[in-house]
């Protein structure tokens, strides 16, 4: 995946909260997160409606080997990507809201567009 963000975590707890989230993304359409985690989730979430766009058996694979949550890759392939079949890239969007109450931190909306 490249350069990355290390957002404070070992790998493991990194990457399994990057599906995590990237999961609920598809499933409820949008969260609330900090913006660093926003900009994270956003790189996931792009590859895997990419590959939900592709539709085939290798690509539902390919998205069932990263996401845990077998309903997100469902919805994913059969719900999320076709609405994006004319569009080249930019399904997620960032709406910033401001400081976190309790330790100051920026937050952001993620929610697919």
């Amino acid at each position: 995946m490249g350069s990355h963000r290390k957002l404070g975590f070992k790998t493991d707890h990194r990457v399994a909260m990057l599906r995590n989230m990237s999961a609920d993304l598809i499933n409820n359409g949008r969260i609330v997160t900090t913006v660093t985690r926003a900009k994270e989730v956003r790189r996931v979430a792009e590859k895997m409606i990419t590959l939900g766009k592709r539709g085939d058996l290798h690509a539902r694979r390919q998205a069932l080997a990263y996401m845990y949550d077998k309903n997100a890759v469902y919805k994913l392939f059969e719900e999320v990507a076709p609405n994006y079949k004319d569009r080249n890239g930019g399904y997620t969007r960032i709406l910033k809201l401001g400081p976190r109450k309790g330790d100051g931190a920026e937050m952001a909306i993620i929610e697919l567009v």
